[in-house]
C-alpha cells in the first residue's frame, strides 16, 4: 500500500492513499513534518512532562495533569478502544506510526527543538487520545464551581447570577446553518468559526484526506487522526460549537493516612483505601518535584490531600476544628458542626469562631431543632452543616436541609481535599469510535449515527447533505446527577451525589430556515449552568434575516460583524451623567455618537474600550468585592476562573444593570472613569481600537515580543476577538479558523486559519494566511488532485 502527499498554493496538505489505515499513516507523517514542535509540546503536556524543557512556568500544568491522571486515562481509553473497536484502534496506531516515522525529520526543520534542548520522542498508541484529553479537559469549565463557591461565601447566592457568563478561559464558537430554501443554489450552507486561544502553530490543521472509501476536506486537530469537528465529504458537511454543558463534578473528600496508605470516607460511612502513588516531575534548570497522586471512588484528587486543602477552600476553618461550640450555640448541635455558621447566632455564640467560618450558608434550619434553639438564627443559616446533628436533633429536618449540610462532625476528624470526576475516567471512552464513521458519512443520517458515539467535549452539531437533509443536535456524554453537583462542590461522604446514567442529547430544528448557535442558552440549556450572553447568536440571526437568499460568498460579512450590543448599559449610564468637565463631556459626545462597532480603525471604539476598562478596574477595586480580589491558594492552572478583574470585565453589563449592587455608586464610578480617560487624552481621542487591540498568540517557547496586527471585534461581537477589559486590550482568543461549507458545490466552499498551514517558522506558509484572516477573506477549497503539486510518495 502506498500514500501520496500533495500541496496546494497555500501549503495545505492533500493526502491520498489506498485505504483508510494507510491514509492515517500518511496523515501522521505529514503532520509530523509540518508541526513536529507542536506535536511534541502537546504530547508532553498530555503526559505532564512539559516542564522538563519549558521550565518552571510549565510546572503548574504538569502537576495538574499528573494529579488528574490524564495520561493514565488516555491509556485506559485506548485499551478499551482496542477491545470494543479494533478497527479504529488500528487506525489510530497507523497514525502514530506515521508520526514516529517523520518526527525526527520534522524536528530537524523546527528550530525550537534546538532552542529548548529537546529531542524528538516516541509516540505511544494512546498519545492521540492523551492530546485530545489534554486539549479539552478544561472545556466544561469545572473551575467555575470553585468561583461560585467563593461568590456565595462572600456575597450570597443571588450574586452568582451577576457574574454568570462565558468564563475567561472557556472556549466557544459561532456556527450557523442555512437551509436550501434560504440559499441562492437551493442547497444548504454551514458556516462559522471556533473560538479558542490563538496559538502558533494554530490549533486547527487544514487538510484533505482521500482514499477509495472517502474524500474529505476539513479542519483536523494536530496529533489526532481524521477530521473530528469541521468536515465536508462532498455529499454531507458538519460543524460544531461548544454546547457549554456541565459534565464534570468536584467532590469534597475526607482523606486520612493509615499505615497502609490513604483512605477516603465513602457515602456509606466506611473508610476505603484510595489509590495512591508518587510521581516525579522534571523541571528544566531546577530540582525535580514530587507529586502525590491520589484517586478515590469519585475520581483523582486535584486539590489538597490527607493534610488538607490550601487556606480558602474551607474558608477560615482553624487547624483542628474546635471539639465543641462556644457557649450560646443552640442545643442539639454536636461537636464540630460549626463550619459555615456566621452572622445570626445569638449574642455571644460566635465567641471563639475563626474569621471566615461562613462558607455556603443557605436555606435555613428546619423546624426539627429543639424548641428555642432557633432564637437569633438568621434565615438561611444551615448550608454547610453535614452529618453533625445528633439523631434526635435531625428528626423533622427536611430532605433539602440535609442535602445542604456540609462538613460538621466529619470536619472535626480532619481536613478536606477536592476530587474531579470526569466522564472518560469513568467510562474509558473518549468517543474516538465516531471518527472513522464521520469520514465515511454520506448523509446527515450517517453523521447523526456517528456522533451518537461522541463523548467529549459536549458539542452542538450542525450538518446538512446534498439531498436536503439537516441536523441540529447535541452530542456527548452528560451525567445524570443531583442539581447540587452541577453548581457547586459536593460532599463525597454524603449519599445522593452519584452519577445515575447519561442524559438524552437534545435535538432541535430550524426557524425560518436558519439555526444559529453561539454558546448561548438554547438547545443545550438542560445540560448546562452558565452560557455565553445571547448577543452573538442574536446578531447572527438578525443578519441572516436581512436577506431572503444567501450564497457562500456572502458569509464573510457575518464572520466579520463588529456590532457590540453589550456596550449599551455603560453608554446608558454615561448618557445620564449630569456633571462632567468639558473634556469628559467631549468624550461622552463622541461615545454616544459612536455606531457601536468595534472596528480596528475606530477612534470611538478605542475610547469606549478605555472608559470600559477604567470602569472595570474601579468596580473590581471596590471594597464590596474585596473578599473576591485575593485568589485562594488553589492550583495555579485553575486561577483564571477565580480572578476577579476578568469576571467583572466579562459580566459588566449585568453588574451595571442590576437593580442594586451592594451599595456601590455605579454612576459615580462611570463618571470617574470617563474623567480618567479625559485627563489622559485632554478630551481628544486620537488612537484607534486596532492600535491596542492586537493579536497575541500563545507560543510555547516565545523568542521575543510578537508584533501582532491590529484587530477588529471584541468579546461579544460576532467577530469574537477577546481581550480582557480592564487588564489588556491584546487578544489571545478569537476565531481559530473560519469555514463556509457549500452543499451545492464543495469547490465553492471557503476556509482560513489565523496564521498558516505550516508550523515551521522558515516556511512561506507559516503566516501567509494571516492577512486574509485579519481582513475577513477566505481561501478557496480545492479538491482536484490535478491542480496540486506532488511533494512525495510515502
Amino acid at each position: 500500500m502506498t500514500g501520496e502527499i500533495f500541496r496546494d498554493a497555500w501549503g495545505i496538505p492533500h493526502l491520498r492513499a489506498d485505504g483508510a489505515r494507510e491514509l492515517a499513516r500518511v496523515q501522521g507523517r505529514v503532520t509530523a513534518l509540518d508541526r513536529a514542535w507542536q506535536l511534541e509540546v502537546e504530547r508532553h503536556r498530555s503526559q505532564g512532562t512539559s516542564a522538563s524543557f519549558l521550565g518552571a512556568e510549565a510546572l503548574p500544568w504538569d502537576r495538574f495533569v499528573r494529579r488528574a491522571r490524564l495520561d493514565d486515562t488516555a491509556r485506559r481509553c485506548f485499551d478499551a478502544l482496542e477491545r470494543r473497536d479494533p478497527e479504529t484502534s488500528e487506525w489510530v496506531r497507523a497514525y502514530v506510526d506515521g508520526v514516529n516515522e517523520s518526527l525526527a525529520e520534522g524536528a530537524r526543520r523546527s528550530p525550537e527543538f534546538a532552542q529548548a534542548g529537546l529531542a524528538a520522542g516516541r509516540w505511544e498508541p494512546w498519545t492521540p487520545l492523551g492530546i485530545w484529553l489534554g486539549i479539552h479537559i478544561l472545556f466544561a469549565g469545572f473551575p467555575a464551581k470553585l468561583w461560585r463557591e467563593q461568590v456565595v461565601r462572600h456575597l450570597g447566592t443571588d450574586a452568582v447570577g451577576l457574574f454568570a457568563a462565558d468564563g475567561p478561559a472557556t472556549s466557544g464558537s459561532n456556527g450557523w446553518l442555512v437551509s436550501g430554501e434560504r440559499t441562492v443554489t437551493g442547497h444548504a450552507i454551514i458556516a462559522g468559526d471556533p473560538h479558542r486561544f490563538i496559538e502558533e502553530p494554530g490549533v486547527y490543521q487544514q487538510i484533505h484526506l482521500s482514499c477509495p472509501e472517502f474524500d474529505v476536506i476539513g479542519l483536523a486537530v494536530p496529533g489526532v487522526p481524521g477530521i473530528a469537528h469541521f468536515g465536508h465529504t462532498g455529499t454531507v458537511a458538519w460543524a460544531i460549537t461548544n454546547a457549554m454543558a456541565d459534565y464534570q463534578d468536584l467532590y469534597r473528600e475526607r482523606l486520612r493516612r493509615t499505615g497502609a496508605g490513604v483512605e477516603a470516607l465513602d457515602p456509606d460511612g466506611v473508610w476505603r483505601r484510595a489509590v495512591r502513588h508518587t510521581e516525579v516531575v522534571a523541571v528544566a534548570g531546577e530540582e525535580p518535584v514530587e507529586v502525590e497522586v491520589i484517586e478515590t471512588e469519585r475520581g483523582p484528587v486535584i486539590i489538597g490531600g490527607p493534610e488538607g486543602v490550601p487556606e480558602g477552600v474551607t474558608d477560615g476553618l482553624p487547624e483542628g476544628v474546635p471539639e465543641g461550640l462556644p457557649e450560646g450555640v443552640p442545643e442539639g448541635l454536636p461537636e464540630g458542626v460549626a463550619d459555615g455558621l456566621s452572622e445570626g447566632l445569638p449574642e455571644g455564640s460566635q465567641d471563639g469562631l475563626s474569621e471566615g467560618l461562613a462558607e455556603g450558608l443557605q436555606d435555613g434550619l428546619s423546624e426539627g431543632l429543639a424548641e428555642g434553639s432557633q432564637d437569633g438564627l438568621s434565615e438561611g443559616l444551615a448550608e454547610g452543616l453535614q452529618d453533625g446533628l445528633s439523631e434526635e436533633s435531625q428528626d423533622g429536618l427536611s430532605e433539602e436541609l440535609q442535602e445542604g449540610f456540609s462538613a460538621g462532625r466529619v470536619l472535626a476528624d480532619g481536613p478536606l481535599a477536592v476530587a474531579l470526576r470526569y466522564p472518560p475516567r469513568v467510562t474509558a471512552d473518549l468517543g474516538f469510535s465516531a471518527l472513522l464513521p464521520l469520514l465515511r458519512a454520506r448523509s446527515v443520517t450517517d453523521v447523526d449515527r456517528a456522533v451518537d458515539l461522541w463523548a467529549e467535549p459536549v458539542n452542538v452539531v450542525q450538518a446538512a447533505d446534498t439531498e436536503g437533509g439537516l441536523l441540529h443536535r447535541v452530542a456527548g456524554k452528560v451525567p445524570v446527577r443531583s442539581e447540587a453537583n452541577r453548581t457547586r462542590l459536593v460532599p463525597a461522604w454524603q449519599p445522593g451525589h452519584d452519577w445515575r446514567g447519561w442524559h438524552e442529547t437534545p435535538r432541535g430544528g430550524l426557524t425560518d430556515g436558519i439555526a444559529a448557535m453561539a454558546n448561548q442558552r438554547g438547545l443545550a440549556a438542560p445540560l448546562g449552568v452558565e452560557f455565553a450572553p445571547p448577543h452573538r447568536a442574536d446578531r447572527i440571526t438578525a443578519l441572516l434575516g436581512e436577506q431572503d437568499h444567501w450564497s457562500a460568498t456572502d458569509m464573510p460579512a457575518i464572520h466579520m460583524d463588529t456590532q457590540l450590543a453589550s456596550a449599551e448599559p455603560l453608554l446608558e449610564m454615561l448618557r445620564a451623567l449630569e456633571t462632567l468637565t468639558p473634556e469628559a463631556a467631549r468624550i461622552r459626545r463622541t461615545l454616544l455618537a459612536w455606531d457601536r462597532r468595534m472596528d480596528a480603525d475606530s477612534v470611538a471604539a478605542a475610547g469606549y474600550a478605555a472608559v470600559r476598562g477604567a470602569v472595570v478596574r474601579r468596580l473590581a477595586a471596590h471594597p464590596a468585592f474585596a473578599a473576591l480580589s485575593a485568589a485562594p491558594a488553589y492550583p495555579e492552572v485553575l486561577l483564571p476562573w477565580l480572578a476577579l478583574l476578568p469576571r467583572v470585565g466579562f459580566a459588566l453589563e449585568h453588574l451595571l444593570r442590576a437593580e442594586e449592587l451592594y451599595g456601590i455608586d455605579r454612576a459615580e464610578i462611570v463618571r470617574e472613569a470617563v474623567e480618567e480617560v479625559a485627563a489622559a487624552t485632554a478630551g481628544q481621542l486620537t488612537g484607534t481600537w486596532g492600535d491596542t487591540h492586537r493579536l497575541a498568540p500563545w507560543r510555547a517557547l516565545p523568542t521575543g515580543p510578537y508584533d501582532g496586527p491590529g484587530l477588529s471585534g471584541d468579546h461579544d461581537c460576532v467577530l469574537c476577538t477577546s481581550a480582557v477589559p480592564g487588564l489588556t486590550d491584546l487578544s489571545a482568543r478569537g476565531p481559530a479558523a473560519r469555514y463556509v461549507w457549500d452543499l451545492a458545490d464543495r469547490e465553492a466552499s471557503r476556509w482560513v486559519v489565523p496564521l498558516g498551514a505550516s508550523g515551521i517558522p522558515a516556511s512561506p506558509h507559516h503566516r501567509d494566511q494571516l492577512p486574509l484572516w485579519v481582513g475577513g477573506d477566505l481561501v478557496p477549497v480545492v479538491t482536484d488532485f490535478t491542480e496540486f503539486e506532488k511533494e512525495s510518495d510515502v
